[in-house]
């Protein structure tokens, strides 16, 4: 079978395009024949080495695929073969990535897939949709009628974050940095997009909601806590999901007094029925509408190395490259 691999953590470059030998499902396993694979952040860490991981010598990356079932190992009891399905948490604590033309996957985390969503959206909502919404409901518990700000709503995690606020029957405020992207916000459903280029956040937020908000997401790798505090509500509570190696200063006595909580997490920590749960629920969003992906580009799986580029010109040197996921197909 094809697949993209790597025989050394370093740049882009390290990726190989080539021929690795076909993997029969083991039990509690499903083999699928890939369609589209996402390319997240974690993706491009894991490749450069920044995150120590214990790889096989033939690491295949990627977290999350779309695909058609080609059989089923023993003691299978959820899939047959011919079954549409997606899956994400793959590439991770020991278990193979997903670019490859066929991969083999604990069937805990797979999920059938409706006729009516497209292999290419199911894969740009995986893992960017299971971390939303881990952190909004599993995390900050969102509820309707509360008010959510997102810090770079455009961008693949930021883009879901939007539209499932909105699916909750939250009132959403989000941030982008150009006046296009900010169109981009109103299209996902905020209600009062930020272009913080040309407008401060702060006096953007107060403006628009008096007393602030419930739920501040943050996106940045270098969190602005002073911000965040004295945007929150009383009791509001504020996700984290990036800045591995910030330590920024943390205003104590503004957060305790109105006893705002912080909640950390990363998606791939989760258990099996925790992501099973934001699966079901992102599926019955897309078939209903309510939930669209936010694809940036599409490329063929022979340019996952480009892909790679451009996500880390996204995430780690900030330029404004992307707005939305990396997709990559396998025809």
């Amino acid at each position: 079978m094809k697949a993209a691999f790597i025989e050394q953590t370093g740049d882009p470059d390290v990726i190989k395009i080539g021929e690795l030998s076909e993997d029969k499902p083991a039990r509690k396993q499903v083999r699928i024949r890939v369609r589209a694979v996402s390319v997240n952040p974690i993706d491009t860490y894991i490749r450069s080495g920044a995150v120590a991981a214990d790889l096989p010598n033939r690491y295949i990356p990627g977290c999350d695929a779309a695909g058609i079932i080609e059989s089923v190992g023993e003691e299978v009891e959820n899939f047959k073969a011919g079954d549409r399905v997606w899956c994400t948490n793959q590439g991770l604590q020991g278990r193979q990535g997903t670019s490859a033309e066929l991969i083999c996957v604990d069937e805990d985390w797979c999920y059938l897939l409706p006729e009516q969503i497209s292999f290419e959206a199911a894969a740009a909502c995986a893992l960017v949709g299971v971390t939303a919404h881990l952190g909004l409901f599993r995390e900050a518990r969102l509820q309707a009628g509360e008010t959510v700000l997102c810090i770079g709503g455009t961008g693949g995690v930021g883009s879901m974050v939007v539209q499932m606020a909105k699916a909750q029957g939250a009132s959403v405020l989000a941030t982008a940095g150009s006046e296009a992207k900010c169109q981009q916000l109103l299209a996902l459903g905020a209600d009062v997009a930020i272009n913080y280029r040309q407008d401060c956040i702060q006096t953007a937020v107060l403006d628009a909601t008096s007393k602030g908000v419930d739920v501040f997401w943050e996106t940045r790798r270098e969190p602005d806590f002073d911000e965040a505090v004295e945007l929150l509500k009383p009791r509001g509570r504020m996700v984290l999901m990036a800045g591995r190696d910030a330590r920024p200063v943390f205003p104590v006595g503004p957060f305790y007094v109105k006893e705002c909580s912080l909640h950390g997490f990363v998606m791939f920590k989760a258990t099996a029925l925790e992501i099973r749960t934001a699966a079901e629920e992102i599926v019955r969003w897309l078939s209903a509408g309510k939930l669209k992906p936010n694809i940036a580009m599409t490329l063929p799986l022979n340019e996952i190395a480009e892909a790679h580029r451009q996500q880390e010109s996204a995430t780690l040197h900030g330029q404004n490259n992307l707005n939305g996921k990396i997709i990559l197909t396998i025809d």
